[in-house]
């Protein structure tokens, strides 16, 4: 049902450009032309592949991230993820219908319009994982909810407390959910794989990014927009942990 997935960096609106700038030279993309009633969105292209990445400037809030999940049947796509225990948020017919799933973690169904060609590792990394934080007593019903609506399998990550939802090797992104000791709300942010986190790190930081905490198989980083991010230890081709 799901034919393409793009990964949204949700940003504050006046810290636009900051965040433009950052995530195209991080992930190598151009920005399209911006798009939106405030211009609040743009698409970042990837040379002779489909872009699978997308900025968008809120109004509220630090920002984060969310997916679109694109499908031949928006209203299909939709209706299946209300019979799991999602909430419409936005009706706009045929072309969007935005979304939050049981534990409150917006996304989107939006047309596929033919993309099929993943972007290309670069500079020993790629953006191919959106992280959902899940506090604990929602996170078994959001596990089951991601895995049901996506038709993905499931898989036990590095610790007892993630769980992958491992996409189609064609698609760009796949999720990871990660269950929460405290009781805060649910909410998003992006992961790359690195063939050298340490070489990953240092080149963000080139660009502006701000090192936050380092853990056993990921890096927390901070864009010069203010939003967190995460460098992994995982293969950049296959998306496993090294």
């Amino acid at each position: 049902m799901i034919r393409w997935v793009y990964a949204f960096v949700d940003r504050p609106r006046e810290r636009f450009a900051q965040a433009a700038g950052f995530w195209t030279a991080a992930t190598g993309t151009s920005l399209s032309q911006r798009r939106g009633a405030d211009g609040e969105f743009a698409t970042l292209l990837s040379e002779g592949t489909d872009a699978c990445l997308k900025l968008q400037g809120v109004a509220d809030g630090t920002g984060g991230a969310h997916l679109d999940l694109a499908a031949e049947d928006v209203r299909a796509l939709a209706g299946r993820a209300v019979e799991l225990g999602a909430s419409v948020l936005a009706d706009e017919g045929d072309g969007l219908v935005v979304l939050a799933s049981p534990a409150g973690q917006s996304f989107c169904a939006v047309p596929w319009r033919g993309e099929s060609r993943r972007p290309e590792v670069f500079a020993g990394t790629r953006l191919d994982q959106l992280a959902v934080d899940v506090p604990g007593g929602a996170f078994e019903a959001e596990t089951a909810f991601w895995g049901g609506l996506t038709g993905w399998p499931v898989l036990t990550g590095s610790r007892p407390e993630f769980r992958v939802v491992k996409s189609p090797a064609e698609l760009p992104v796949r999720i990871l959910l990660h269950r929460l000791d405290d009781p805060r709300p649910t909410g998003a942010h992006l992961d790359f794989a690195c063939a050298d986190r340490a070489a990953a790190r240092r080149a963000h930081e080139d660009l502006g990014a701000v090192f936050v905490a380092e853990h056993s198989h990921w890096t927390v980083m901070r864009d010069p927009a203010g939003g967190t991010y995460c460098l992994t230890a995982r293969d950049p081709h296959t998306g496993a942990l090294g």
